[in-house]
């Protein structure tokens, strides 16, 4: 509930004129429209430190709750919070069952790092939840195959041109248990990591886990150096 609580209060931020202007040209200019803005509940976390410790206090979230959470994290002085997340576009990741799990931060600018994701909460597991399967999944079941990305914009990207059947899995190494999660969705799968020496590498890395778990896989490696979201919006749907 507070993650769903949080996940308006950034989806606020993005709407709100004029301080969400630079989150709302960020996305336009990666040509993101606004039904899938909606549809994935993007928002914007803003350059402060204390925008969702306060938000958490009005809402009179425990404190054991709200640390718990992994939105806010203990100053080292000991005296008070502050934000994990600022200055990042938004994403909430979704469960399965449509619940929010956690959510993950980019950047806007060159900040490092690129991306931030929640730490492992008790209802956010990393090797267990992959991105936007929980909006994916019929589509996977249609295709008989699903698509394997690394980023979220990969994945937003590719929906948004109706190549549905894709998840993402969120820069973190693909587990046993993802692969067998998916099984459950397609009997295909096409991994599509980006196409520069750390995507190839991370690529062939996951080969070991899809051969020890029988499934029909491919690896996608895309012209030119590109990655999933670039290609797509160079190229569209059919080429892909």
């Amino acid at each position: 509930r507070l993650n769903k609580k949080i996940m308006a209060f950034y989806a606020g931020q993005l709407n709100d004129s004029p301080r969400g202007e630079i989150a709302r040209n960020y996305l336009e200019n990666r040509g993101i429209t606004r039904e899938i803005i909606e549809t994935f509940q993007l928002g914007v976390a803003h350059d402060n430190w204390d925008d969702a410790v306060n938000f958490l206090k009005k809402e009179k979230v425990t404190r054991t709750i709200a640390v718990n959470s992994g939105l806010i994290l203990p100053r080292k002085q000991g005296n008070g919070y502050y934000d994990r997340f600022r200055h990042r576009i938004m994403f909430p990741i979704f469960d399965i069952n449509m619940q929010v799990a956690g959510f993950g931060g980019r950047v806007m600018d060159d900040a490092m790092p690129k991306y931030m994701n929640s730490p492992e909460t008790p209802v956010y597991s990393k090797s267990r939840i992959l991105y936007g399967l929980h909006a994916a999944k019929q589509y996977c079941r249609q295709e008989g195959v699903v698509y394997i990305v690394e980023g979220y914009f990969d994945f937003l990207s590719l929906f948004q041109h109706g190549i549905k059947n894709t998840v993402a899995s969120l820069g973190t190494a693909l587990t046993r248990e993802h692969v067998r999660i998916l099984k459950g969705y397609a009997s295909r799968m096409v991994l599509v990591f980006d196409s520069d020496d750390a995507g190839i590498n991370a690529a062939k890395r996951s080969i070991q886990i899809f051969m020890r778990e029988a499934v029909d896989t491919r690896i996608l490696v895309l012209p030119g150096k590109n990655d999933p979201d670039s290609f797509v919006m160079d190229n569209g749907q059919a080429s892909f």
